[in-house]
Formats: structure tokens, C-alpha cells, sequence
């Protein structure tokens, strides 16, 4: 039986023997992140580090509808709106610093992707050296569609996907179910969820990697078909193109509906956030290491947060929900590459710096 240390927050810690576990809090907010939320999982991550009584950390949500559906975007636009920018600036900092706490854990984090897992909660769990999703996961980084971005370092990530699938995921912001997170490499074993309940008993005892993975393939299943690995072929034809415009015109001239579904999907994305994106996750294919990424995530966030497309994709989406974004630009070929360079201009003093 786990001890639980807090019990009543919108984290609770719990351990049982050497496992800690950090559980996501706001069910019918589908666990959304709030700034104190990253603050006590940092607090909590950073004092087990070196604790030799801890073997393994276990992050999850509460509920059975999500690990995490992303960050407190209301928050954010409430910001945008009183033109204070100092949260957004303390939130991205800080979440992205906790994700590559999780990225560079000297122990072993698994992070049980079950239900949605979407934007700030596909930073928590997929840079987790053990991601564990099931039957009910729906992963995605939807963010194009709200006039941001795949951050959390997720293009790192999605750049190192077989072939070109990253780049479609972050065009289209298309849920991945267990079989395609798996292939794609933002997730490692699939559990069903009948046997969820079983997992921190089999990783109580745990302190190696190996451990991890044997207490996890104990409780696991082949998922079921994905659909990623198919569609390769129009895939890697169509994402090859050179530029978003190129990348549409390409989807629309392919014979499957598959190919023509994500160009009528692209079709209603921002257009601005659309090429940062795809101009983001080619740079990030040459980045020597994740925390680049976060840097260059930080900056195209804070762009964001200071332009339009952003607070009005989330007026849209959660404020007015008239899902009826009006995007400036709202053409793709009106976006110049000057609007898109201003995205990735360095940002002084708020640079983002990860202490060694």
C-alpha cells in the first residue's frame, strides 16, 4: 500500500518502498498544467535526485480521461490580454526546464500516458526514459491549430521520427493512439488499462533501467495496429516538399484520402503558425542536443505570446469557443519570411540558460 505524503493538492505524492509517484490532480481540467504544479513536481524531482532511499519515479493523472491535455492556456491569454507578460515568460521557463529535468533524471522516470496526453503533457511524459501508453491514449501536440507551436522540445522529438511523420503530426496536430506513439518513438510499451492498477506494485522494488522495463513488459500487450507506419509512402513524398505551400499542393495532388484529409486539416491552422513550425522542426533535425531545442522553443514561445495569432487561437478555441480563429495573416502566402524570422530572433536578458 502507497503512502500518500500530499494527498489533497493538484499534485499528489505518494511512495511505496522506492518508488515515488507524482500524480496530476485536476481531473476535470484533464490535468491541465498550472505554474504550481511545475513548481512541485520540480521541488519533488530535484529532492529525490540523489536520495538513495528512491529507485524509481512514477508520473500519471488523475482520472481516467488524461494525463495531462497541455498547460493552463486560459492563463496565459488572460495575460496576453492585460499585456503582462511576466507569466508566460515565468511559465514556459520553468515548464521547459522541468521537462529536461525529466529528459537528464539520474534515475528512471516512467510516465503512464494514459487517456489524452497533449501539448505540456507530451513534455512531461515523452522525454520520460519510460513511456507506458495504452488502449485509450491520444497523443498529439494540436498546437498549429491555437496559433503557437509543438514546443516542450517536442520538435526535437517529432525530427527524429521515421521519415517525415514528425513533421506531419506537427502540421496537422494528429492524435497518435499507442501503436503510432510507439513507432514514432514518443512512447515505449503499451498496458492495458485493466492492468494500470498493477504498475507501481511491480516498479516498488525497482532501481535499473533494466528492472523498469521487465516490471513494465510483465503488465504489457502488443497495442493494436497503428496507422503510421502505412502511411509512410505518401508521407515521406509529401512532407519532403520545401515549403508549407509546396507541402499542401503536394497533399491535395495525392490520390489517397488520407493524403487530402491532413490538406484540408492543415487548411484551417494558422498559416504563421504553420511555417515557424515546419522552419522550427528542420532546425531542430540538426541539433546536437534537446536543450537547443528548448532554447529555440522559448524564443518562438515568447514571439507568440507577443503576437496575434496566439491569444486569438485561444479566444477561439476555450474563450468564445466559436471556433472560428481569425488568423493574421491569414494566407500562407502572405506570411514573409520576415514574420517568421522574427520568431527566432534571440531575446536578450530572457534567453533561456539550464544550469550544468
Amino acid at each position: 500500500m502507497s503512502e500518500a505524503l500530499v494527498q489533497d493538492g493538484e499534485i499528489i505524492v505518494r511512495e511505496e518502498r522506492a518508488l515515488r509517484r507524482l500524480t496530476l490532480n485536476r481531473p476535470k481540467a484533464l490535468n491541465a498544467l498550472t505554474l504550481d504544479m511545475i513548481a512541485t513536481m520540480t521541488t519533488c524531482l530535484r529532492a529525490w535526485a540523489h536520495d538513495p532511499a528512491v529507485g524509481v519515479v512514477l508520473i500519471d493523472g488523475a482520472g481516467e480521461r488524461a494525463l495531462c491535455a497541455g498547460g493552463d492556456i486560459r492563463a496565459l491569454y488572460d495575460a496576453a490580454r492585460a499585456r503582462d507578460f511576466s507569466l508566460p515568460e515565468r511559465f514556459w521557463a520553468d515548464e521547459y526546464r522541468l521537462d529536461l529535468l525529466i529528459a537528464r533524471y539520474p534515475k528512471p522516470v516512467v510516465a503512464l500516458m494514459d487517456g489524452v496526453v497533449m501539448g505540456g503533457g507530451v513534455g512531461i511524459s515523452a522525454h520520460a526514459a519510460h513511456r507506458v501508453v495504452t488502449e485509450r491514449s491520444a497523443v498529439a501536440m494540436p498546437e498549429v491549430g491555437i496559433g503557437f507551436f509543438p514546443d516542450v522540445g517536442v520538435s526535437y522529438l517529432l525530427a527524429r521520427t521515421p521519415g517525415l511523420c514528425g513533421t506531419h503530426l506537427a502540421l496537422t496536430g494528429e492524435r497518435m493512439g499507442a501503436a503510432d506513439a510507439i513507432y514514432c518513438g514518443l512512447a515505449d510499451v503499451n498496458v492495458p488499462t485493466v492492468r494500470l492498477v498493477d504498475v507501481p506494485a511491480a516498479l516498488a522494488d525497482c532501481r535499473r533501467a533494466q528492472e523498469v522495463m521487465a516490471a513494465l513488459e510483465s503488465v504489457s500487450a502488443p497495442p493494436l495496429a497503428g496507422q503510421m507506419a502505412a502511411g509512410r509512402v505518401w508521407i515521406d513524398r509529401c512532407y519532403s516538399a520545401g515549403t508549407v505551400e509546396e507541402i499542401v499542393a503536394r497533399l491535395d495532388g495525392d490520390a489517397g484520402a488520407e493524403a487530402q484529409a491532413a490538406a484540408a486539416t492543415i487548411a484551417g491552422k494558422s498559416p504563421t503558425s504553420l511555417k515557424v513550425t515546419l522552419r522550427n522542426i528542420r532546425d531542430a533535425a540538426a541539433f546536437p542536443n534537446l536543450e537547443q531545442g528548448f532554447q529555440q522553443d522559448y524564443r518562438i514561445a515568447l514571439a507568440c505570446i507577443h503576437g496575434h495569432d496566439f491569444p486569438e487561437g485561444i479566444r477561439a478555441a476555450i474563450v468564445d469557443k466559436d471556433r472560428s480563429p481569425r488568423w493574421q495573416p491569414d494566407k500562407l502566402a502572405d506570411v514573409t519570411p520576415a514574420i517568421v524570422e522574427r520568431h527566432f530572433r534571440a531575446v536578450g536578458a530572457l534567453e533561456l540558460i539550464f544550469q550544468k
